[in-house]
């Protein structure tokens, strides 16, 4: 090979990595421009929710359901309704902050891959909690399932008080 081919050639790598390096970089502003599918489908829902009244008067959503508000939004709303009552602490900030790192807002979503998933304990739910935690934490007056959005919410934040504090100070897996 000359020494005029070999600069060709260096001259031609160079542009194609520069062009890899831009085209990279252009994907990675659109990917981080676009909003989780979560908040996208939380955008197409509609903002109005009607709550039924109780039998006792209040119009306060039961848990239980899931799906009484049925969307994020309300899910968060609710659980934090059921936190103050049980003086469990947290904000709506630090619960959706939490969430859409470790779900994307997907209620049903499972980790089948971590250390936990390879013991037959996969995580599951919006705060990715397993089994045995959901159980130990549960929040009585929640649904006794640990992918109900208000249960899981509740005994996330209940387990996060307990070992941090508040969901608000969890800024990682937990």
């Amino acid at each position: 090979m000359t020494a005029i081919t070999a600069n060709r050639r260096l001259a031609r790598l160079r542009t194609l990595a520069l062009t890899g390096i831009a085209t990279t970089g252009a994907a990675t502003v659109a990917l981080t421009l676009m909003p989780a599918s979560a908040q996208a489908a939380e955008a197409r829902q509609t903002a109005h929710t009607v709550t039924a009244p109780a039998r006792d008067g209040s119009t306060a959503p039961k848990s239980g359901t899931g799906s009484v508000s049925g969307n994020l939004d309300g899910w968060i709303k609710q659980s934090l309704a059921i936190m103050k009552e049980k003086g469990i602490p947290g904000s709506y900030e630090g619960l959706h902050r939490n969430i859409m790192r470790e779900s994307g807002g997907n209620p049903n979503a499972q980790n089948n891959w971590d250390v936990n998933a390879q013991n037959g304990i996969p995580s599951k739910g919006l705060l990715q909690v397993i089994d045995p935690t959901f159980k130990a934490y549960h929040v009585p007056g929640t649904a006794n399932s640990v992918t109900d959005p208000v249960a899981n919410i509740t005994a996330a934040a209940n387990y996060a008080a307990h070992r941090y504090g508040s969901i608000d100070n969890v800024n990682s897996a937990y």
